[in-house]
C-alpha cells in the first residue's frame, strides 16, 4: 500500500497530465497528428484517444471499486478500440476536452478517500485481484508512457 505521500504526488501527476499532454500535441499539424511514423504503433492522434477511453474506464473502475462489494471490472480491447473511426479520424480537441474534466474529478476524487477506501478491491479477469490504490498507480504512470510513445512516433516522423 501507498504512503499518502506517494499517493498524493501519483494524484498531482493525474491533476495534471491533461495540461502536459495538451501542451504536446496542440501545435501539431494533421501530418504529425494522423501519420503511422512506426510500422505497428498507434498515431499520435490514436495514443490521445486511446488516453480518453482508458483513463474513462479506469475511472469507472475505480467508482466499482468504491461502490460494489468485490466487484469484477470488464476488459476492454484497446487495439480494437484504437482502430475504430473515433479514435483515427477525430479531432483531438474532444478527447482533451473529456480528458481535463475527467482528471479534474479523478483528482478531486483520489482526495476525498479515507485509508479504508485505498484498500478496496475487485477483479479484473486479465490482471486478477485490482484496488484504488493500484488504480491510481497505474493510471499515473498511464499517461507519462503515452507522452514517451508520442514523443517516439514524432522522432521517428523526423518532426
Amino acid at each position: 500500500m501507498s504512503t499518502p505521500a506517494e499517493r498524493q504526488q501519483r494524484i498531482d501527476a493525474v491533476r495534471r497530465f491533461p495540461a502536459e499532454l495538451e501542451a504536446l500535441v496542440s501545435p501539431l499539424s494533421d501530418a504529425q497528428l494522423y501519420t503511422v511514423t512506426i510500422p505497428g504503433e498507434w498515431t499520435v492522434a490514436q495514443n490521445v484517444h486511446h488516453l480518453a477511453d482508458a483513463h474513462i474506464n479506469a475511472f469507472i473502475r475505480v467508482k466499482l471499486l468504491l461502490t460494489e462489494d468485490q466487484p469484477m471490472v470488464k476488459p476492454f480491447d484497446q487495439d480494437r478500440w484504437a482502430e475504430t473511426e473515433d479514435a483515427r479520424q477525430r479531432p483531438l480537441a474532444e478527447s482533451l476536452s473529456i480528458l481535463r474534466g475527467l482528471h479534474a474529478r479523478w483528482a478531486a476524487l483520489f482526495e476525498s478517500l479515507s485509508e479504508a477506501d485505498w484498500a478496496q478491491a475487485g477483479h479484473h479477469p486479465e490482471t486478477g485481484v485490482i484496488t484504488v490504490d493500484g488504480l491510481l498507480r497505474t493510471y499515473a504512470r498511464h499517461g507519462r508512457a503515452h507522452i514517451e510513445q508520442i514523443q517516439k512516433a514524432l522522432a521517428a516522423g523526423g518532426w
